[in-house]
């Protein structure tokens, strides 16, 4: 008995290293298919990257992919460039700003908003929460015809601040949704018991709520700067001087078709802060999307 139990021990290993290893096998056309998937995806960049620390005359006449055949016509003197192009400077500085801005004030209202709606018994919440599920359907084109004439009244029309406001108040509808519906997916027990103990609304919404909330809020957060530093759209339309990257970017292609020397390597800075961020950060920005999906 004692020899039978012990070649069943010295066996069970075997046989889970063997179904690991089929297991592995069977994964690996679907890994196949996923990193061939994510190397298509990463061309473009490659390619624009490559592009930006070529010389303007190589790159305005071959393709990118010559560099492996003459490696030596590297330069990183585009770069350069750029941190002394006024135009582009200017535009990250505003970018930067409003996307700062723009982040941070949907979250500090959107927070005790959520909060509210969640836990807060009060007259005509639910028809508060289906109202701003119903301004999400609202598009960003049908409101920047009277904004741009509000903006011209009120002076905030190629302001800072202008771009901001816009930005945050698009923001709102989606930021309440995403954070109510994460806060209601707290345990209610757990509320009923800081209640017990003497908790105020207050402290019960920064001592509890949003600990528990920061996959949410930083999801929030993630997918506001992506947003915000990809605009064109409002930045082009609210705004003269203080533009940010992705219309002074599409100004320069206007004013110089063919300035790939400038273009290039502000497109790809333009590109990795996002991309990096994105990538930091991916596990808190599926969480979030994510809340209040299941209970």
């Amino acid at each position: 008995m004692a020899v039978a139990e012990a070649e069943a021990t010295r066996a069970a290993p075997r046989s889970e290293t063997k179904g690991a290893l089929a297991h592995r096998i069977a994964q690996f056309p679907i890994h196949f298919l996923l990193a061939f998937i994510a190397l298509l995806w990463l061309i473009p960049a490659a390619g624009l990257f490559v592009t930006s620390i070529l010389p303007k005359e190589v790159s305005g006449s071959t393709g990118w992919w010559h560099v492996f055949s003459k490696p030596s016509q590297v330069t990183w003197a585009n770069y350069d460039s750029i941190f002394h192009n006024s135009a582009i400077t200017h535009a990250l500085w505003v970018t930067l700003l409003v996307r700062t801005g723009a982040t941070f004030l949907p979250i500090l209202i959107a927070s005790p908003a959520g909060y509210a709606l969640a836990w807060i018994d009060f007259p005509g919440r639910d028809y508060v929460f289906v109202t701003i599920v119903g301004l999400m359907v609202v598009p960003i084109q049908m409101a920047l015809i009277p904004m741009f004439s509000l903006y011209n009244k009120l002076n905030l029309f190629d302001t800072i601040p202008g771009l901001i406001l816009f930005h945050t108040a698009f923001a709102l509808p989606f930021a309440i949704f995403l954070l109510r519906n994460f806060f209601a997916g707290i345990p209610r027990d757990l509320m009923e018991a800081a209640r017990i103990d003497g908790a105020t609304e207050w402290r019960l919404f920064f001592k509890v709520v949003l600990p528990l909330g920061l996959p949410a809020i930083a999801a929030l957060a993630i997918f506001q700067v992506l947003f915000v530093w990809n605009d064109f759209l409002i930045g082009f339309t609210l705004a003269q001087d203080n533009v940010p990257i992705a219309p002074a970017l599409a100004g320069q292609l206007r004013q110089f078709s063919a300035n790939l020397d400038i273009i290039a390597p502000a497109s790809f800075f333009s590109a990795v802060i996002p991309m990096t961020i994105f990538a930091l950060f991916q596990r808190y920005f599926v969480q979030g999307l994510l809340a209040g999906s299941v209970k």
